[in-house]
């Protein structure tokens, strides 16, 4: 079982396939892990790695991965991680793809390392409308419950401070509409529909961005094989030229 250790953090992940990479950020929101790809309409482990060298990884204290947790953790604690495990395994560019929370996760490493992402697939992204702040706490809160439990002196303060960094702020709550709107990245959305994944969120990332396609009825099992199909070609044409 491949683990990548940086200082106190430790972090699981999976490779399959060769070729160009693809780094996935997994659905399922503060417990993002490899095995809610399982879940998804389709699995990219499964669907791409005959054209790509997939890598996919359990966000920490995640499925296998942990790490510590402080009041000044936030979404870029999480790009932290994500940009060293690129740079433990030699990559220096690569495709991303994120379901749910995922997408956002795909945004901040863009916004931080814009060389390094050659394309992004946004699945069902999140974001915040009117009906569901309290949700993405009530989320969050539940793992950190479940956290507590195995670890007794994890302190209160500080996991409402990390809450608050997470889902306090507004549109995909990482990154700014602006950055949005001047990011070239390539970018495939695939739209979503409920309350963690507002069909609004998804259009807006599409409006905005200047290099961006939706595909709004993507996952009922009449047009998931279309999906599949331009979401392979969309990463295709996107990989450079060695």
């Amino acid at each position: 079982m491949p683990t990548f250790k940086r200082a106190d953090v430790s972090i699981y992940y999976e490779e399959y396939g060769t070729g160009y990479p693809i780094l996935l950020f997994a659905p399922g929101g503060m417990r993002s892990s490899i095995e809610f790809w399982g879940n998804s309409p389709f699995d990219p482990t499964k669907e791409f790695a005959a054209n790509f060298r997939v890598i996919a990884m359990d966000q920490r204290n995640a499925g296998k991965s942990a790490g510590p947790i402080s009041a000044d953790d936030g979404w870029d604690t999480y790009t932290g991680d994500h940009i060293a495990l690129l740079d433990q395994l030699g990559i220096k560019q690569c495709h991303v793809m994120g379901g749910c929370i995922g997408s956002s996760y795909c945004l901040g490493l863009i916004k931080a390392a814009p060389l390094r992402v050659s394309a992004a697939i946004l699945q069902n992204p999140i974001g915040l409308s009117q009906r569901n702040r309290e949700m993405f706490f009530a989320m969050f809160d539940g793992w950190a419950q479940a956290l507590k439990a195995q670890r007794p002196k994890l302190d209160d303060r500080a996991l409402r401070q990390f809450r608050d960094r997470m889902y306090g702020g507004d549109f995909v709550f990482n990154v700014s509409r602006e950055f949005v709107r001047s990011c070239k990245t390539p970018m495939l959305i695939l739209c979503g529909n409920d309350d963690y994944h507002p069909t609004e969120t998804s259009k807006e990332i599409a409006a905005l961005a200047p290099n961006a396609e939706l595909i709004d009825n993507w996952k009922t099992p009449d047009v998931i094989g279309a999906t599949v199909k331009r979401a392979r070609e969309f990463l295709i044409s996107h990989t450079p030229k060695s």
